[in-house]
């Protein structure tokens, strides 16, 4: 094999709690992850020289920030891996969206680039590597829904209900550290146990970050004040997209159809497993 095409699904933080903040200044998460089978694509085709070489760029993104390029140089730098790779990116999710567009991508460099270069590593594996580069990476690694803890990377796979989503991005990308770093945000939340999480269900399900996000970002403030007339939104991560849940697609594509000038929105089917891992089935 020496090309391959994979998807990089986005998440939704179908809740999120913060529940303390530790001394190194991360914060303390529970939270349910789900796939959404929407998201970024990227195409990979192995060199045999160790050049690893990005053909699309990410505006205001340098190489060295690049997640796709650090997750590829990783790989190899942990394997000893003498093969390179040209990657070219599709990008369709959002930069700063809380869609995990980055994370996503990284995971699936880590994964696709595993099985193009032959190095047989476990998933275990790749998620530890991708934990370096995020907190978010490790669960797109592994490729189930997830009840996560820590700051996110202790994971234990839930089956959550799949409902189609009508996701919105008002046009500007949220600063993660700003939120996190704001006063008023809410850090106490009492933990929960995973059991009672999904037991009291969606219908209770809230994210922390979004009365912060909110006012911090009166465009995001905006979006979720429009999306009330249509059904309960949420905040995804620390934004800036927000999402409400639907029974069928047709009333997901009635409020896409009203979407305003200058927002961003698409509809995608909730999923367990994720696309990733459904196209690795495949091979």
């Amino acid at each position: 094999m020496r090309e391959l095409t994979m998807p990089a699904p986005a998440k939704l933080n179908r809740m999120l709690h913060i529940t303390g903040r530790r001394e190194d200044g991360y914060h303390e998460l529970q939270t349910l992850f789900q796939f959404l089978d929407h998201g970024d694509t990227l195409h990979f085709k192995r060199r045999d020289d160790d050049n690893v070489h990005l053909a699309s760029t990410l505006a205001g993104v340098a190489d060295d920030d690049n997640l796709v390029l650090r997750a590829a140089r990783m790989l190899q730098a942990d394997t000893g891996c003498g093969l390179g790779a040209d990657i070219h990116l599709d990008k369709r999710l959002p930069l700063g969206g809380g869609l995990g567009g980055g994370s996503s991508d990284a995971a699936t460099t880590l994964v696709a680039l595993n099985r193009l270069w032959n190095l047989e590593l476990d998933l275990d594996h790749l998620a530890t590597l991708g934990l370096r580069l995020g907190a978010d990476v490790p669960v797109f690694v592994q490729g189930h829904a997830a009840w996560a803890e820590g700051i996110g990377e202790r994971l234990t796979p839930v089956a959550l209900d799949t409902p189609w989503f009508l996701v919105l991005h008002p046009g500007i990308e949220v600063s993660t550290p700003q939120v996190f770093g704001a006063p008023q945000l809410t850090r106490n939340t009492p933990p929960i146990s995973m059991a009672r999480a999904l037991q009291e269900g969606p219908g209770t399900w809230r994210n922390d970050c979004e009365a912060t996000v909110r006012r911090l970002y009166p465009a995001v403030d905006e979006a979720f004040e429009w999306l009330c007339a249509f059904a309960p939104p949420l905040l995804t991560g620390t934004g800036a997209c927000l999402f409400c849940s639907l029974k069928d697609e047709a009333d997901a594509r009635k409020i896409l159809a009203q979407v305003q000038e200058g927002w961003q929105a698409f509809v995608a089917r909730g999923r367990n497993v994720s696309p990733l891992h459904q196209a690795l089935r495949r091979l």
